[in-house]
Formats: structure tokens, sequence, C-alpha cells
């Protein structure tokens, strides 16, 4: 096991082994122990009480945050003609289709999300062993198979995510950066959570909400009381 840094040893002391701290806490402590010199990602892990093997305990859903995530997103429209100029005007980075198909064919992927109209689904299906794997097939569910392309995209920009549980039952998403204000990260996070409860499949028994931890890029992780998220 590699030796800790100093940076790692400071961090490391400012979190209280065992203790479980509040939202409000748990926000401001997380830009503390960050020694980053970048503007590190600040993300949440949950556990949560489910089995994601059953198809009625999967969770997954979409939420926007208040104060979106820090992050430019890199937004891709696949669209007939018609709807080119409405993508264009809400902000899309790149707008198209037979052309974009063809370079998602030749390896590239250079985008955070894929947004595209339920009519040419049937040439984006095709793209399915390329985009699967790196969670960027747009999908009714999460917003992204739309005839309102305009306001799709609109909502991305703006900080709208998407999230499933993966097959541990933990569901990790970017909140903010370490730049943000801990009022701007506990709003996030409280918008986050609030959104997970409301997904409890009802045939989730036991506790929903297992634990819940905050951590920035490379720092220690500061684990939060779930009632405090409730408030």
């Amino acid at each position: 096991m590699s030796k800790l840094t100093k940076n790692q040893k400071i961090a490391l002391s400012k979190v209280e082994p065992g203790k479980i701290y509040k939202v409000d806490e748990a926000a401001a402590l997380v830009k503390e122990v960050s020694y980053t010199k970048f503007d590190a990602s600040v993300d949440v892990d949950v556990r949560l009480g489910v089995d994601p093997r059953k198809s009625n305990q999967m969770v997954r859903g979409v939420v926007t945050l208040p104060h979106g995530t820090g992050k430019q997103i890199r937004v891709l429209v696949l669209c007939t003609p018609d709807k080119e100029a409405e993508a264009t005007a809400a902000g899309a980075d790149f707008v198209g289709l037979d052309e974009y198909i063809e370079k998602i064919k030749g390896g590239w992927t250079d985008v955070d999300v894929i947004i595209t109209t339920p009519t040419v689904m049937a040439k984006v299906g095709a793209l399915g062993r390329i985009l699967g794997p790196r969670g960027l097939m747009p999908n009714p569910k999460t917003g992204t198979v739309t005839m309102e392309i305009g306001k799709a995209v609109q909502e991305v920009k703006a900080g709208k995510i998407d999230f499933k549980v993966d097959k541990f039952g933990i569901v990790h998403s970017r909140i903010g950066k370490t730049t943000f204000t801990a009022e701007q990260l506990a709003d996030n996070l409280r918008e986050f959570m609030h959104t997970i409860i409301k997904l409890k499949p009802s045939t989730a028994k036991g506790t929903y909400v297992k634990s819940i931890y905050l951590s920035s890029t490379m720092s220690p992780g500061i684990q939060i009381d779930p009632k405090s998220v409730e408030n």
C-alpha cells in the first residue's frame, strides 16, 4: 500500500472517524478536504436497500440540479433537417444526422449527451453497441428521445442528469464542483436525494437508503445522515 502524502494526511485528519455528518456540515467539509490544484468534482454515492437484479427494484431516474453540475455538457442532437434550427437555437454543440452516425461508427463519441427524435431512432438504434457501454444511448425514460428537442437541450445544459443503481445497489453521481458554495452543494444533494426517495420501489423491503457518502476527486469520503437530506 502506498504511503499517504502530506495533503492526504491533512484531509483525513479533518474527517472525524465514525462520525455521520449532517448534509450542511458535509457540504462545507468536502470543500475543506479537497486538495487538488484543479476544480475537483464533488460526487455522491448512495447505497440502497434494493436488489438491482430484479426488474421491479431497479432505481433509475432524472433530476435537474438547482445549480447544475459545474461541467460544460457537450450535447449532440441527431435529427432531421426540420429540427436542426431548434436544436441549434437551444444551445446544442453538434447537430445533424447521417454524418454524425458515420462519425460514431468510426469511433467518435466526444460528447456527454445525445438527444434524438423518435422518427430517427431506427438509425440511432444501430449504434447501440457503441453508445450503450458509454452510457450515451438516447432513452425515452431519460427524456433524450423526444420531439421537444429545444426543451430537452435546455434542460440538459441547465443541469439535468440521469442516474441508475448499479449491480451492487449503489447510485453514483456528480453533484457539483469544489468551487461551488457549501449551500449550492447542499441544495444539489438534497434535490438529488429527494428524487431518489420518490423512486423507492414498492417491492423494496427494509431500509431503503442505507448510506450516503460525499467526496471530491481524491478526497476521503464523508458519511451523511440520511435524515438530514429530507429537510
